[in-house]
């Protein structure tokens, strides 16, 4: 079964064709980074318009590619949550637009399923169940995925997402969007343990994740510092930050897997090319004897790749959309 299938949640627009959930036939990424670098974050209003200006030529990209016609399609799935409405808006229209004048079935998937489903393109053998920790610049989640389609929460961070955190803390130290990047490249010239910082941790909840005081905490140390007129080495600013949000993701996922007895262990998510989350649990679930999969790096941010394989297990589960399909900003992956 092949899927077109087109991503527009934030700032790169992406198709791409699937064949049974696995496959890639092929898969194009228009990315918007350059021009949202001027402003230092993504600017929704400039994102939404550089998607209606790219999503017709990519589309087309993306069956010339897999040398298909839309007639050799038979689904479209398209990302409706959760994102910035704008942007998500434009790629669910065009995806009803195509579905109503081919008659191909429209397949609603969300952001962070097809984040996971990453893996299954990856790891042909990963099937469910098995935990995943999801992190991205919005999200941080411990899901347990029961079955393709059905997904549990176990934590959640309360305040800020680590990829957040880390875009945050590089922009205070004057490093260009996106920020999460640049610090995992200058943290790994630098000591981890150069500065203490907190391990926050939320009461009552033992696997839900806080990283709004550490980030502040980084960000205090930085504008002390230059208060005094005190230099810092920014390699060791950025391992010692870096090397504290791992510990708070590791420790969580680590805990939950111990404590719900899985032993098949995920990451998925933007910040799961972050070296040092990747490295670390490698070796933890080496040491435990526990599988450890991850995606392709270039797997872990968005794509159109992933949402073809998320999207195919959905349409076997009957999840078809009508042509009053809407788009939301906030969605549970729980649905």
């Amino acid at each position: 079964m092949k899927i077109l299938a087109i991503e527009s949640s934030c700032d790169e627009t992406a198709a791409a064709v699937v064949e049974d959930g696995r496959k890639v036939i092929s898969s194009v990424v228009a990315s918007q980074v350059e021009e949202h670098k001027l402003y230092g974050g993504v600017v929704p209003e400039i994102a939404s318009r550089r998607h209606a200006e790219a999503i017709v030529p990519v589309v087309k990209s993306s069956l010339e590619q897999a040398e298909l016609t839309l007639k050799e399609i038979d689904a479209i799935a398209v990302t409706y949550a959760p994102g910035l409405i704008g942007a998500l808006l434009v790629g669910v229209n065009f995806a009803k637009g195509l579905s109503l004048s081919t008659g191909l079935p429209l397949v609603p998937t969300h952001h962070l399923r097809s984040h996971i489903a990453s893996n299954y393109i990856s790891n042909q053998e990963l099937k469910p169940p098995f935990l995943c920790l999801v992190v991205s610049g919005g999200h941080s989640h411990i899901v347990m995925v029961e079955d393709y389609t059905k997904m549990r929460i176990i934590g959640k961070t309360r305040d800020d997402a680590a990829g957040e955190a880390f875009d945050k803390a590089a922009r205070t130290m004057g490093m260009p969007y996106p920020g999460g990047i640049a610090l995992d490249k200058v943290a790994e010239n630098g000591d981890p343990f150069a500065f203490k910082l907190p391990r926050p941790t939320v009461s009552g909840s033992q696997y839900d994740f806080s990283f709004s005081g550490l980030k502040t905490a980084v960000i205090n140390l930085i504008h002390n510092s230059a208060q005094k007129g005190i230099e810092l080495n920014k390699a060791d600013v950025c391992a010692s930050f870096r090397y504290a949000v791992v510990d708070c993701l590791k420790t969580n996922f680590l805990k939950a897997a111990e404590d719900l007895k899985v032993e098949k262990l995920v990451i998925a998510g933007g910040v799961s090319a972050n070296r040092l989350l990747r490295s670390s649990l490698q070796e933890e679930c080496n040491k435990r004897g526990l599988a450890f999969y991850m995606p392709e790096k270039s797997l872990c941010g968005d794509n159109a790749a992933m949402v073809g394989s998320q999207g195919y297990y959905e349409y076997l589960s009957g999840n078809i959309a009508s042509t009053d399909l809407n788009a939301f900003a906030t969605m549970s992956i729980e649905l």
